[in-house]
């Protein structure tokens, strides 16, 4: 195991995040959060939080569950029920610029799946992702528009994230 970010790491670019977004918006535009279930719902929270405060005006966030959207539901290497989870979204995203948050854009199925999950829940006004890192294995012609932090992790290895609220630990390392 090789850790790559650590506690100090992980908030410095939480807060570079932040600011790149923040740059990016029109004040006029209305912005929400929203995170993929499971580390990005955690990641959107912290975003929406610090987003608040930089824009000085409350940045709802939300949850989507994208798993029957995800294209390998069916697949024959699947051998377990997938766990639907639910999608916890209390606000109009219509005419809203999303920030879609991720903890890793790997293939890009994930991101997605999102955006097919948000387009049956309305019609934003833009679709921005967000990503705490990003990995080299692009499947489909999805980038970042916010990227945190760029590892070389070969397609062999795992990159995991740990957050606080979920693992006890703000970390990410490769296995």
């Amino acid at each position: 195991m090789k850790i790559i970010l650590n506690t100090t790491q992980i908030d410095k670019i939480l807060g570079d995040l932040t600011s790149a977004i923040a740059s990016d918006l029109d004040p006029q535009q209305e912005v929400a959060v929203i995170g993929i279930r499971s580390r990005g719902e955690i990641l959107a929270q912290r975003l929406s939080a610090r987003l608040s405060k930089a824009l000085g005006k409350e940045v709802p966030y939300g949850t989507l569950d994208i798993t029957l959207y995800r294209d390998d539901l069916n697949s024959p290497k699947g051998m377990t029920q997938p766990e639907v989870r639910t999608t916890e979204i209390g606000f109009d995203i219509d005419e809203k610029v999303i920030i879609l948050v991720d903890d890793v854009l790997y293939t890009a199925r994930s991101a997605r799946a999102a955006m097919d999950a948000l387009i049956d829940l309305g019609r934003p006004r833009a679709i921005k992702l967000a990503v705490l890192v990003v990995r080299p294995g692009r499947e489909v012609p999805i980038q970042a528009d916010y990227a945190g932090y760029q590892t070389d992790a070969a397609h062999n290895e795992v990159v995991q994230v740990n957050l606080t609220e979920s693992d006890g630990k703000d970390q990410v390392f490769i296995e």
